[in-house]
């Protein structure tokens, strides 16, 4: 049985019409759908299969819709042609309380329309009907099609069908998702228009200062993403899971597994044009692994997010710490502000909690690993000391080469950790709200 009251109220006539034409088809199904509406439109007439028109509480008719018509017209309340036959009955059998005059006037037509239903052939046949059913002992139960709750399996599946379509239909939202990182993609290539091999034209420092944008800039459009649309889906989740529909943190993995395939489009646009616009390391395959590297960060910024979303109800201030975590670990585990075996050997061992460090390893890899430098001015002393990317590899980040498989599989351990704390972080949302 499915109840709705005023299902079309706020609609436009076309959604109205699609709305009732679907609760029809589901009426046709077995079910029983019972809806309050008012004004509908007069093509949807003949698309109930039974009309009760209800005034001060009274029951004025309950019947088919070529019975209500016929009704009328025997109680000399005849439908004007090209009207809607639903505004036509409603306004005969509502009360107007402007005066007491009209007030009594309308009031005992009403009651005349209502007294003539009673005595009709139609009220006496659904009263026949009425009291055969209930003189039936053996009733059919109720066909429920399972009495157990789906699986954790399923409710998960219908979370991300719907969260899936429901921020598909976002046309503009969509596109804003898979072009905000190119935007900026279009800044810093703007601003470095193309790389030099010339280590006196800021190779060295051009490539390096790509590499600190690519990780440091990426979790905060992640982050972005979590705010905007993560807060609603939070005040839906809190609703439905106290309605025993599912758990939380099943509509967490819904929603952080639904926008892997917009992190990955997003991010591989980014980095397709960054990578061959500006210039950088001509190999196919370190272009692979310079998009695998900047994708975690972007998805992290945005999971990391949602996971303190769950425990914490204000996003501004998940916004400003998410924001200062994501500057910290680059201060101490980029190595780019200052190189981490001069760091105190506190910072050195936070360093192998953040993400930026084995993301900035990987890439400076990636980059200077084979790469010559030409020096055009040799008469400035130290100028040019440094001809191969090995050097700045082996300066700044020693080892790094040799754990290159290591840093992959470290980074990416990240992502099925932060997945953990988020199902941690829901369930302790769950214990909150409850109490």
């Amino acid at each position: 049985v499915i109840l709705l009251d005023e299902p079309t109220t706020g609609l436009d006539s076309m959604t109205a019409n699609q709305i009732v034409v679907l609760l029809a088809e589901l009426a046709r199904r077995d079910r029983i759908v019972i809806v309050t509406i008012h004004q509908p439109r007069s093509e949807l007439f003949r698309v109930f299969s039974r009309i009760a028109v209800m005034s001060r509480g009274e029951l004025v008719f309950c019947g088919q819709p070529g019975e209500m018509v016929d009704f009328f017209s025997q109680c000399g309340y005849e439908c004007p042609e090209y009207c809607n036959p639903f505004d036509i009955y409603v306004d005969f059998t509502s009360v107007d309380t402007r005066s007491v005059e009209r007030e009594a006037a309308t009031f005992s037509r009403m009651h005349d329309i209502t007294s003539s239903y009673q005595g009709s052939a139609i009220y006496q046949s659904m009263l026949g009907k009425m009291e055969q059913s209930l003189r039936v002992s053996n009733k059919a139960a109720i066909p429920f099609k399972s009495k157990e709750s789906p699986s954790s399996l399923v409710k998960m599946g219908v979370l991300f069908r719907r969260t899936m379509r429901n921020l598909s239909r976002d046309r503009m939202g969509v596109l804003m998702r898979l072009s905000q990182n190119l935007i900026y993609g279009l800044f810093i290539a703007f601003f470095v228009v193309r790389l030099d091999s010339d280590v006196t034209k800021g190779a060295v420092q051009d490539r390096i200062g790509i590499i600190y944008q690519a990780v440091g800039a990426s979790p905060y459009t992640g982050m972005l993403n979590a705010v905007a649309l993560f807060t609603s889906l939070r005040a839906i989740s809190d609703q439905e899971s106290q309605d025993g529909l599912y758990s939380k943190w099943q509509m967490f993995l819904a929603y952080v597994f639904h926008i892997l395939p917009f992190s990955i489009v997003s991010v591989f646009i980014f980095t397709s044009f960054l990578y061959w616009t500006v210039g950088m390391h001509p190999d196919t395959m370190r272009f692979l692994c310079f998009s695998a590297v900047v994708l975690v960060p972007h998805i992290i910024g945005e999971w990391l997010t949602v996971v303190l979303l769950g425990v914490v109800q204000n996003p501004n201030m998940i916004n400003s710490g998410v924001a200062l975590l994501n500057i910290a670990g680059i201060l101490v585990g980029s190595g780019f502000l200052r190189s981490t075996q001069q760091m105190p050997e506190v910072f050195q061992w936070l360093s192998y909690l953040t993400f930026q460090k084995y993301s900035c390893e990987l890439l400076i890899v990636t980059e200077f690993h084979e790469l010559n430098f030409t020096c055009s001015n040799s008469v400035i002393p130290g100028a040019c000391l440094i001809a191969q990317g090995s050097q700045i590899i082996d300066q700044g980040y020693p080892g790094a080469l040799s754990r290159y498989t290591l840093d992959f599989v470290l980074l990416y351990s990240f992502l099925p950790a932060l997945l953990l704390l988020g199902v941690a972080s829901f369930k302790i949302r769950d214990r909150l709200i409850r109490h």
